[in-house]
């Protein structure tokens, strides 16, 4: 049997709807070890060898299709396909980044030059989570519903602290916002849309993505 707690989303964040939602709690990680156990134990007869031989083939077979453009159905798991983002991986692209970003007679084209694998996109079959909620029982955990904190601080407090960083710095990120107002990002990205919005916020912002920053208007 597994817990979990009702949440709530700040209004702030669901345009003054109330979202309640329910999160598990997670209490360990099975590392790679622990999976080959426990495979063991339901693949009666079956060596660690063979498991490992197994996995290790089916990692190797993904690094091989899909960066060429194939994704990978395994009937019972699921879909597996890749994401791509740009590559910030070294100091001196991403000062290169920033510099294309921000440079209005750049190539347009060379600011988006560098591609590269993000992460891993994971579809699960329909059927492994129909056989996982055969199995589950989920436990209340408490009988509050946990409100996620909002920002201890006012507009007018934030837009000062979003200006006090600019002043500093020259900019401001993402992650300052949402750090200095003690806010969620996504909370921060919202609270900061809406600021750029007002003119009399004197905010405006550059960039996209995780090359997004904030500046004075």
């Amino acid at each position: 049997m597994a817990n979990y707690v009702l949440k709530e989303l700040p209004g702030e964040m669901t345009e003054g709807r109330t979202v309640v939602y329910p999160k598990m709690q997670v209490y360990s990680l099975h590392d790679f070890e622990k999976v080959i156990y426990n495979m063991r134990v339901y693949a009666n007869g079956i060596g660690e060898g063979i498991i490992r031989a197994v996995i290790d083939a089916l990692s190797q077979t993904m690094i091989s299709c899909m960066p060429l453009g194939h994704t990978m159905k395994i009937d019972g798991l699921g879909v597996f396909s890749l994401s791509l983002g740009f590559d910030t991986s070294t100091a001196s692209e991403k000062k290169e980044k920033l510099k294309q970003e921000f440079d209005e007679d750049a190539d347009p084209k060379l600011k988006y030059r560098h591609v590269c694998i993000k992460g891993i996109n994971f579809k699960p079959d329909p059927e492994l989570l129909k056989e996982m909620n055969r199995q589950a029982t989920f436990n209340r955990v408490g009988v509050e519903v946990e409100v996620q904190k909002t920002s201890p601080y006012t507009r007018e407090e934030r837009l000062a602290k979003a200006k006090m960083i600019i002043s500093t710095r020259g900019y401001m990120t993402l992650t300052d916002y949402a750090l200095e107002t003690r806010q969620s990002k996504s909370a921060a990205s919202k609270d900061l849309k809406r600021m750029v919005a007002d003119p009399d916020s004197d905010l405006t912002c550059r960039g996209i993505g995780s090359h997004k920053i904030w500046i004075k208007r």
